[in-house]
């Protein structure tokens, strides 16, 4: 006997096996957004119902100022602090074995990307919860179930834990280095291409799709790019802007159950830039550029989203980040080495003539 063959409204349903798709889909429980977010840390871990033993990461420079204020929210209940140097399989070993010794049941990671991934990494592998505190809106990892790591080899992408909660205090992020802020939007924007590649790789791989996920993707990034005069420094306003979009670039992934919808080319581009000239961008910095670049070779609106990208802050040429063009050249080139599991626009076959050409016209008027 054959496939059921179900009519209905001249639409054939054909039916030869029973539904079995599922998707595991993890979020922030609670996300608290504004001036003063700080002083809600408390309730919110009351309205988790976390108690024991808490762990408080922070870098060197942020427990001087928000960590400490932080800490003194928490004085009443058990908490180690731990300082994040450079975040790297080594030092993630050395903070799983402090939070072991200490009997931690909970991770307040309060700071950058580096603070913040490392708590992303740690909670996943002791099967222990995290609140997301950021210092400064500098890229999606907010949200996102993904982290980088620093290797020998480069900066590599890693599964790690969502947070349970994200505390984004929009006073403090105000205050940060306008650099930070304008990287994060850059990483944003960087949605544009991304969903492009994770199309173009559904047509020419079949690999699949999440349409919804998509859609939040590019809607997150149209927030920024028709929102780009008002990220300014010093600017509450802009921080609650950037904020909600970087969060809503996170359940993307988190929906896609990947870092698909925030992650193509460009990313794959940023991080050959990163292993070749180490400490030259910002994350969000090298992943703008790509953008453009990516943006380029799909033969979309490159010149609309350099335009973006320059009223941002944000840098649109190798020499806005000191480098050569050669570089940025070879960075085009190699970057189909990232994740060559990855199907993207840099992994067509882009020749050097071409990718010469794509970075020349980053100057053009």
């Amino acid at each position: 006997m054959g496939p059921l063959t179900v009519n209905v409204d001249n639409n054939r349903i054909l039916k030869d096996k029973t539904f079995d798709k599922s998707r595991w889909i993890q979020m922030p429980r609670n996300v608290v957004v504004g001036h003063d977010a700080l002083l809600q840390i408390p309730g919110i871990i009351d309205d988790l119902g976390v108690a024991g033993p808490i762990m408080l990461l922070s870098g060197a420079t942020t427990i001087q100022t928000v960590g400490a204020r932080v800490a003194e929210l928490l004085q009443e209940r058990p908490v180690t602090t731990c300082l994040v140097g450079r975040i790297t399989y080594d030092e993630i070993q050395r903070i799983e074995e402090a939070a072991k010794e200490a009997g931690s049941v909970l991770i307040i990671a309060v700071g950058g990307g580096r603070v913040i991934d490392t708590a992303k990494v740690v909670s996943y592998n002791l099967d222990i919860q995290f609140i997301s505190v950021p210092t400064a809106a500098s890229h999606d990892g907010i949200a996102s179930s993904r982290a980088s790591v620093v290797t020998d080899a480069g900066n590599v992408s890693v599964a790690a834990q969502p947070p349970l909660a994200i505390v984004a205090d929009t006073g403090v992020i105000a205050t940060a280095p306008h650099r930070l802020l304008a990287a994060g939007c850059a990483d944003i924007i960087a949605n544009y291409t991304a969903i492009l590649d994770w199309e173009l790789s559904h047509r020419l791989t079949g690999e699949a799709i999440s349409e919804y996920a998509l859609t939040l993707s590019k809607i997150t990034a149209e927030i920024l790019v028709n929102n780009a005069d008002l990220v300014s420094h010093n600017d509450e306003t802009a921080a609650w802007i950037v904020v909600k979009a970087l969060f809503s670039s996170g359940i993307a992934m988190s929906i896609a159950g990947s870092s698909r919808p925030a992650s193509g080319g460009e990313h794959k581009f940023a991080h050959m830039l990163e292993r070749l000239v180490p400490d030259s961008a910002l994350h969000g910095e090298a992943c703008g550029l790509g953008t453009i670049i990516g943006m380029y070779f799909h033969g979309g609106d490159w010149k609309g989203i350099r335009a973006s990208l320059r009223r941002i802050g944000a840098p649109t040429t190798p020499k806005d980040l000191g480098i050569s063009n050669e570089t940025c050249v070879e960075a085009v080139l190699r970057a189909c080495e990232i994740r060559p599991e990855r199907f993207t626009i840099f992994d067509t076959g882009i020749t050097r003539e071409a990718a010469v050409a794509a970075v020349e016209a980053l100057y053009e008027v």
